[in-house]
């Protein structure tokens, strides 16, 4: 479960910290201005919230499998890779 967490966690950040102000005030942006234009471009971050997407689906995918997991006694999640068998 800590997994599916840190996917949705991951997911919903990188899905809205591109559009809020605090990715406005970026040291790095502002030492390169180079980057700034590349940082701030609209595309830029259309695909970073884009991988932001990818994590949730991963981790309501995740999500599924371990309550499917859960409700089915025959299967067992494997401890090491978290698969279910």
């Amino acid at each position: 479960m800590v997994y599916v967490a840190l996917f949705f966690e991951v997911g919903l950040l990188l899905v809205v910290l591109p559009w809020s102000a605090f990715w406005e005030e970026n040291y790095f942006a502002d030492a390169w201005p180079i980057l700034r234009a590349v940082v701030t471009n609209n595309f830029t971050r259309g695909a970073i919230s884009g991988l932001g997407v990818v994590n949730l689906i991963a981790g309501f995918a995740d999500l599924a499998m371990v309550l499917t997991a859960r409700e089915r006694p025959d299967v067992s999640l494997d401890e090491d890779s978290g698969e279910a068998r």
